[in-house]
């Protein structure tokens, strides 16, 4: 309703007008092409560097401690961050912070790739997580904000969700490759085209933020609950760095024990914060949504699950069959060419028409079989007649990883979108980190206790590889439970 000037002046106060809505750009596929470029730039760096790692520990002379450092800082880092980028994203605007992360991002790239020491490549690192998380975090609240008609959503969304799904193997052919025919440096200097590529082309493509920059520096420091950000981010960077080190620590040490506890009395507060302050870093209105709990519930599960394929599947060809990094990640190709098909061609159709629930089951139950049959294979595997027909079922996951993105961003409005997109990036790297803990912990203690009794080396690692297969079915039949539990309804719009 219109109201004359006059009348209003005289029955309310007078305040600032609302943003106006922030204009949709001249090509949407091209922002989305961005987006989805940028992430699988992210995502590929999280993979293509495991390839390396012999080549980089000759070089530079890490410890064998040390080396996993090159994974665990940019994990901290990454996984850490989310949840804050995602909110300042909001703040300030996701444009604006997903330009800088990916400028943080291709800096560190340069920096990794030009290191001449552990140090330096492990800071280097750290600052490609910093870079990841700021503009991971608020990708999907561009792409949910960018594309509201359900049909073009759920194809961007499928686009989105292969560079998540597949990036991981195409990371290792790449590493493979680029570490054989040129040197390691090459694993992220490949970025540097990629990410100046990336900032030349968002600015615009992307939508402009609502705010100008002085609007978006005063919101930012009247809103943002500072407090509540010191406590998610130091309980997640302290809780991911409890996890990744349970490998060397055991699991009942006094350090895990300590750290751990430490960690969820600090996102214990913070939840508590959330529920009292004023303007809350995440708003616990987005949690009544029984389609984002169980959609994050179901991600971390599936993501430890997952591990198991993409890391454990690659050490068994290298360490069991005797594969080269290059062949490796030649026999992984397969399974990227799967998941993209599937992601690309078929999950947006299959949503459309029977919902985002039933094809999240679906997807789960190919996982479930393909996990439940390498816990299966042979220690003399045959690639063609044993693994390729089993890696095919990974197809499974580019119809999981769009359902799930679908659902986990289903409560999210324009004013929310980066946390909601903050949270389903944090659950997945939590997913991820206790996969690699107690997927890769498992296997090894198994391994141990074969050789102590005598068996062959090739046949124990066989053997601690296939245990983790059958916990990473474990894992995933967990999720199809909550997937049934929790997802039995389909989502309705959550009220204030």
């Amino acid at each position: 309703m219109t109201v004359a000037p006059d009348a209003a002046q005289a029955s309310t106060p007078p305040s600032s007008p609302p943003p106006p809505p922030a204009p949709r750009p001249r090509s949407p596929r091209l922002a989305l092409a961005v987006i989805a470029g940028s992430m699988l730039m992210i995502v590929l760096d999280g993979s293509v560097v495991t390839v390396a790692m012999p080549a980089v520990q000759a070089d530079l002379g890490f410890t064998p401690a040390g080396l996993s450092w090159i994974v665990n800082a940019y994990l901290i880092a990454f996984g850490g961050l989310l949840l804050l980028s995602g909110r300042l994203g909001d703040l300030i605007g996701r444009k604006r912070m997903f330009l800088a992360g990916t400028a943080v991002f291709t800096g560190a790239s340069l920096l990794a790739g030009l290191a001449g020491s552990p140090a330096m490549l492990i800071a280097a690192r750290f600052l490609q997580g910093v870079g990841s998380a700021m503009a991971a975090a608020v990708s999907l609240g561009i792409l949910v904000t960018l594309f509201t008609e359900p049909r073009e959503r759920a194809r961007a969304i499928a686009v989105f969700s292969f560079t998540g799904a597949a990036g991981a193997s195409i990371g290792q052919v790449l590493g493979g490759v680029l570490t054989d025919a040129l040197d390691w440096n090459w694993i992220f200097f490949i970025n540097l085209p990629v990410g100046l590529a990336a900032l030349a082309l968002a600015v615009p493509a992307l939508p402009a933020d609502r705010a100008g920059t002085g609007t978006g520096v005063r919101r930012l420091a009247a809103r943002a609950d500072a407090f509540g950000a010191v406590l998610v981010t130091s309980g997640l960077v302290l809780g991911i760095y409890t996890i990744v080190e349970v490998e060397s620590r055991g699991w009942l040490s006094a350090h895990t024990l300590g750290l751990g506890a430490l960690a969820v009395a600090l996102l214990g507060g913070f939840v508590a914060r959330q529920a009292t302050a004023r303007t809350p870093l995440l708003p616990l209105r987005l949690l009544r949504s029984r389609a984002v709990v169980g959609a994050n519930l179901v991600q971390m599960l599936v993501m430890g699950a997952m591990f198991a394929f993409q890391v454990l599947v690659a050490l068994h060809m290298q360490r069991v069959l005797g594969y080269g990094a290059a062949e490796t990640g030649l026999a992984m190709l397969p399974a990227a060419v799967a998941i993209g098909v599937v992601s690309l061609g078929v999950s947006a159709p299959l949503i459309a028409r029977f919902g985002e629930r039933a094809v999240l089951l679906t997807g789960l139950t190919l996982l479930l079989a393909m996990l439940a049959l390498l816990a299966r294979v042979p220690d003399d595997a045959d690639y063609a007649t044993d693994l390729l027909p089993l890696m095919l079922l990974i197809a499974g996951g580019g119809l999981v990883i769009p359902a799930l993105t679908s659902l986990g961003m289903s409560a999210a409005g324009e004013e929310d979108a980066g946390v909601a997109s903050g949270v389903f990036n944090t659950t997945q790297q939590i997913g991820m980190a206790v996969g690699v803990a107690v997927l890769s912990t498992l296997a090894a203690a198994r391994t141990a206790r074969g050789t102590a009794a005598g068996a062959d080396a090739t046949a124990a690692l066989a053997d601690g590889y296939r245990l983790a297969f059958g916990v990473g079915a474990g894992l995933t039949a967990a999720a199809i439970v909550v997937a049934v539990v929790v997802l039995r309804r389909p989502p309705r719009p959550v009220g204030r």
